[in-house]
């Protein structure tokens, strides 16, 4: 129960709601064994009455009042039997509303390499699934323990008080039951443990097939992909078996104690009563139906038990990541205005996850309203940079200032808010074209939208689909082509009107009639911002103020266009290529 304790602040937090759901219990509970004491002295009346010790007026008007008594007791039970659900349940729900909240919002906390150490479908897994069998655990487990706990209580008071030792005969097999519960629970946590974990590869394989379909289809390997599937299915079907297999021990070894219990209860009472040590026989038929009350909660302990070990389990599991602290961590809570004065002084980095060290000493200055192209072969630590740029990691060593400040002094918040980012590979959501540049700007007018959008040269095309602005778009875009994605990314970054504007190899999937046209677009709307373009491309750079050339992380080359194209080395080679590539197309 250790990871459990987790859940207790939520527990503080609706401890109204929870002791009011507790006293209900209790209350249904109560008037729920008022049945069996009811139908025993209904019993004992029928059987003076059959002996003659009763008129027929007494043994009737006795009948009828506890008949009444019974039908009132049974209305009252269900209705508070009703309000103990909708409290409980409705608990149960909000902890898992909580929860989950708690979950997304520590993914959102996390930092890049988190999420390159962890699958998507494991995280996915762990915030519905783990969450849901935790929910399990906060609603019908405590509602059923609960209510097996007052039942036991208040039942079992009623049978020692009536005849004690019929009692003790009755509950004689409750040990049993409960070292067998002890030693199936401990199977049961187990192999909960490893259901979840088989669940987790399921999702995250499911998922990364749906979103790679178009390639798995390209090359045709559905079938490959089929039967991978279907061994990891297998594979995850034989761990429900057997976690199966343990949890349905519980229900027959719950009815033959009780099956057990009954059998003392008539043998024991009869002799008693024979005997003459019980001079109700009522008594006998008041105990079967405690007896038989008894196994539904008793029954349900298995169950119970078996949701606590796997909500345990599966809380252990959201606690690894709860635990887990993000690496960039904000440490100026005042928010910190941005200007867009950039220098990078000696600054070196490796990717921790790949050990790949991708900048070595890169040294350069950018001023605010400057704008500032970086051109290098693929891998040569391009997008590195803007990534540093955003904190997106922090740096091994050198400096990275903005307007003269450490970029860990800055207010996190501030940075990210003041930076419009259009990455190498386009992402857009499941949503309308209009959400997605909104994305960018919120509260953005739809003339704000459209103004992007032409900004970005995608208006047009945007404006020949059936529903224009509110198509929506398939799983990451998938509707548009890699151009359109592209534009409509670049439309949802210069919405946001940023002080810094961060464009990673943007062009690339447009012609160069677009590329020109969106780059006279951006020239007018970053004016007095600080821009900085990633390219492959001459095209996007020859306008800029300043020009890097990287080359497996090192800077090789700096200066502006027209210096470079008359110095010989990677630009003026890369420079002369592009005209010359341009010229055979012409």
């Amino acid at each position: 129960m250790k990871e459990l304790q987790h859940i207790n602040k939520y527990f503080y937090k609706y401890r109204y709601s929870l002791l009011f759901g507790v006293l209900i219990t209790i209350a249904a509970k109560i008037f729920a064994l008022f049945t069996p004491r009811l139908v025993g002295k209904s019993i004992t009346v029928i059987s003076q009455n059959v002996q003659g010790e009763l008129s027929d007026a007494l043994f009737k008007s006795e009948l009828l009042k506890n008949i009444l008594y019974l039908i009132g007791a049974a209305v009252i039970a269900g209705i508070l039997t009703f309000l103990m659900r909708q409290t409980i349940i409705k608990v149960s729900r909000l902890v898992e509303f909580d929860l989950k909240n708690e979950v997304y919002q520590q993914y959102q906390r996390l930092s890049l390499n988190f999420y390159k150490k962890n699958r998507t479908g494991d995280l996915m897994n762990r915030i519905s699934e783990d969450v849901g069998k935790v929910r399990m655990y906060v609603g019908p487990a405590i509602m059923y323990t609960l209510n097996m706990i007052t039942l036991f209580i208040v039942a079992i008071f009623y049978m020692f008080n009536k005849a004690p030792t019929l009692a003790w005969y009755t509950i004689m097999p409750l040990p049993i039951l409960s070292i067998t519960i002890y030693l199936l629970s401990k199977q049961i946590h187990k192999r909960s443990t490893i259901v979840q974990q088989y669940l987790s590869n399921l999702s995250t394989f499911a998922q990364e097939s749906f979103s790679g379909i178009s390639v798995i289809k390209a090359y045709g390997v559905e079938a490959q992909t089929n039967i991978a599937f279907h061994k990891l299915s297998n594979q995850s079907r034989q761990k429900q078996i057997n976690l199966t297999q343990v949890q349905a021990l519980f229900f027959p070894m719950m009815i033959l104690l009780i099956g057990v219990s009954n059998l003392l209860v008539i043998y024991i009472g009869g002799l008693q009563y024979i005997n003459g040590e019980i001079t109700d026989f009522g008594t006998i038929a008041e105990f079967i139906i405690y007896v038989n009350m008894l196994t539904w909660p008793v029954a349900i302990l298995g169950w119970v038990t078996s949701i606590v070990q796997q909500a345990e389990a599966s809380q252990k599991r959201i606690n690894e990541f709860l635990k887990e602290e993000p690496q960039i961590k904000n440490t100026v809570e005042l928010p910190t205005e941005i200007h867009g004065d950039i220098e990078f002084k000696n600054v070196s980095f490796t990717y921790e996850d790949t050990n790949i060290q991708a900048l070595k000493d890169v040294s350069f200055t950018v001023n605010h309203g400057e704008t500032l192209a970086i051109l290098g072969k693929t891998g040569s630590g391009k997008s590195t940079v803007l990534d540093l740029i955003g904190r997106l990691y922090d740096i091994d060593k050198g400096s990275i200032t903005i307007d003269g400040k450490q970029i860990t002094d800055i207010n996190l918040n501030s940075l990210r808010e003041s930076i419009g980012y259009v990455p190498q590979d386009a992402f857009l959501f499941s949503d309308s074209i209009k959400n997605n540049i909104k994305f960018g700007l919120i509260d953005a007018t739809d003339d704000d939208v459209i103004m992007a959008a032409k900004n970005a040269v995608v208006h047009k095309n945007i404006m020949k689909f059936g529903k224009g602005y509110e198509t929506v778009l398939g799983e990451r875009g998938i509707t548009l082509s890699g151009g359109q994605k592209q534009r409509v990314s670049i439309a949802r970054a210069i919405i946001k009107n940023p002080q810094l504007l961060l464009l990673d190899d943007c062009l690339s999937a447009v012609d160069t009639e677009t590329e020109e046209k969106i780059l006279k677009n951006l020239a007018k709307v970053s004016k007095d911002k600080t821009t900085i373009i990633v390219s492959h491309r001459i095209s996007s750079a020859k306008n800029a103020d300043k020009v890097i050339v990287l080359e497996d992380g090192k800077v090789i080359q700096q200066g502006t266009h027209d210096t470079l194209v008359n110095i010989d080395g990677y630009y003026k080679e890369l420079y002369l290529n592009q005209i010359s590539e341009s010229s055979n197309l012409n």
